[in-house]
């Protein structure tokens, strides 16, 4: 029996043993777990991770791990801290705010929330947000704007629109959009929503209010209005210009741009629309919204010029070289303009210059007249465009080579005389030579460093040095005759041959042959007569192309007898055919 006894007794101090043990380990977990708060002013409100938990110096357990803290009274610098509970270390945070804001005016229309059937005892629990949904919109809670009896208790609050918001402990109670007019009171049940207007005539004696004001039972929050205000400089602006936003506020917690958000309740900000752009600039606070917009104008006009000078070219061409030619320099500007393209070269700078070697897109031969365009395109990024042309008007001619008609030039038999060297050359062979120099002169556009190589024969009959006497004199007197008709001297190069070097019958036979001016049955037959007239001649070699003469005999010429006759014409006969 005592045995049985002593055991429960022994189970029952075991069980109680652990029970103490338990509840001290909860006990230390508990307080491990507390956040102390002691605020001042004491009507301060303490927010958790963005939850509202409650007003004044209380202690709120919290789990494990890291939270951030906000205390918050209107009229005051809200206070921000990161804590970490660690089991067995409370957190002690003593927090006093420091009154921020000046006076505030009116018009002015009060909001009194009450509980209806809740509980008056959780009225400081239940915090109000004008405007927003965080913390920082906090105004603050039910217990201070519930009461128009005896004390007041009031929230004051910008005529017109405003979103009210109560929460406690995470959890939101209501919210709903207010509106109230100057010199109105709107009392709401928070329980149903429902609500009442009545005249506040007392608003209309209120002067500047300071944002917060306690005593024993009362309390007065005067919410102010937010302002806010954007401006640019420049407004006007030229495309891919910068413009610098500049904005201020009070009294916001959020800002918005429209087209880039948020940003800073106050900065700047340097843009550059490609189009007239309007910013507006919405601050939000507890007070409300308000907005402010400001334009930059943005011109997108290209303004461009293009000019070509000179304006007419002449151009000459002669075969494969150009004779004649000219450069146009093309000029041209643009202004709010960030690339540009001049046709047909492509891709260019908005502004410069450009000499252009002027050729007609004609390649055959014949008259040219070509009026060549030049259009420049100046665009900038914001979609404006402009085009001006420059026009350059080519006139001249592509012309052929000129064809030199190089013939052999054949003198009577022994002449010219020493007595007379300017005797011998016959009128037909002088009209070779003066068809020659003309030409010649012409071909020399063409190649200016051509020149004429003449060789001077004579046929077998006579003594060598007779001969070559005879030879000498022939190529003088064509070389005079030449610079006669106006081929510089410097051009013509001249050489004799004497009896030396005589032609072939079997290739004279050819030259009959092939003479587009056959000859009689006489010279057909007489073939040594013309074998000694073909040798009677001066041979021209057109370099550096090396084109030797023609050598056909001039058989129908009317001076032709007189050239091919054997024997030594009288000097009044050859005089009479010069």
């Amino acid at each position: 029996m005592s045995t049985i006894i002593y055991r429960v007794i022994s189970c029952t101090m075991l069980a109680g043993i652990l029970f103490v043990v338990a509840a001290a380990v909860s006990a230390q977990e508990q307080e491990g777990t507390t956040l102390k708060m002691s605020v001042e002013p004491k009507e301060a409100y303490t927010f958790v991770d963005g939850n509202a938990m409650g007003t004044g110096s209380k202690n709120f357990d919290l789990p494990l791990g890291p939270h951030k803290v906000v205390v918050a009274n209107y009229g005051y610098k809200f206070f921000e801290r990161e804590v970490s509970m660690d089991a067995g270390k409370p957190i002690v945070l003593k927090v006093s705010l420091e009154p921020s804001g000046s006076e505030v005016s009116g018009p002015f229309g009060r909001i009194q929330l009450e509980l209806g059937p809740l509980s008056l005892e959780d009225a400081g629990d239940h915090a109000v947000l004008l405007n927003g949904k965080t913390a920082n919109y906090f105004v603050g809670h039910i217990d201070e704007m519930n009461n128009d009896i005896g004390w007041h208790q009031e929230l004051i609050v910008p005529a017109g629109s405003h979103i009210v918001t109560v929460t406690r402990r995470g959890k939101q109670v209501w919210s709903d959009t207010v509106s109230v007019a100057a010199n109105q009171r709107v009392i709401i049940d928070v329980s149903n929503g429902k609500r009442k207007t009545k005249d506040w005539a007392a608003g209309a004696k209120l002067k500047a209010l300071p944002r917060f004001t306690a005593g024993i039972a009362s309390a007065r929050i005067v919410v102010a209005p937010v302002s806010g205000e954007i401006t640019a400089s420049p407004a006007k602006i030229d495309c891919g210009q910068p413009s610098q936003l500049k904005w201020t506020s009070a009294d916001t917690v959020d800002a918005d741009i429209s087209g880039f958000s948020p940003v800073p309740v106050t900065g700047d900000r340097t843009v550059s629309p490609k189009q007239t752009t309007a910013y507006e600039f919405t601050a939000t606070g507890p007070g409300g919204v308000t907005k402010s917009s400001t334009t930059v104008d943005v011109n997108t006009v290209v303004q461009s010029s293009l000019t070509a000078s000179p304006t007419e070219i002449q151009y000459r061409q002669i075969g494969d070289k150009t004779i004649q030619a000219g450069d146009a320099t093309l000029n041209w500007s643009s202004t709010n303009a960030d690339s540009a393209s001049l046709t047909p070269f492509g891709t260019v700078e908005p502004n410069g210059n450009k000499s252009v070697a002027m050729k007609p897109t004609q390649t055959t031969e014949g008259p040219v007249d070509e009026t060549i365009k030049y259009t420049l395109t100046a665009t900038n990024a914001c979609g404006g465009s402009e085009t001006k042309v420059a026009s350059v008007h080519l006139s001249g001619a592509i012309e052929p080579v000129p064809e030199v008609l190089l013939h052999s030039v054949f003198f009577p038999t022994d002449y010219p005389t020493t007595e007379n060297p300017s005797v011998g050359l016959v009128r037909s062979q002088q009209e070779v030579l003066t068809n020659l120099a003309n030409k010649f002169t012409k071909y020399l556009e063409y190649d200016p460093e051509a020149q004429l190589s003449l060789a001077a024969y004579a046929d077998v009959r006579g003594p060598n040095e007779h001969n070559q006497g005879l030879s000498e004199r022939r190529v003088q007197r064509v070389k005079e005759f030449l610079v006669s008709q106006g081929v510089a001297e410097g051009k013509i190069n001249t050489s004799a041959y004497g009896s030396e070097k005589q032609l072939d019958k079997s290739v004279i036979g050819d030259l009959q042959t092939q003479n587009p001016n056959p000859p009689s049955e006489a010279r057909v037959h007489d073939s040594r007569s013309t074998w000694l007239a073909y040798n009677r001649r001066v041979d021209v070699v057109l370099q550096p192309a090396n084109r030797e003469s023609l050598r056909f005999y001039p058989n129908n010429a009317p001076d032709s007898d007189v050239l091919w006759q054997r024997p030594k014409p009288q000097p009044t006969l050859v005089e009479q055919n010069q």
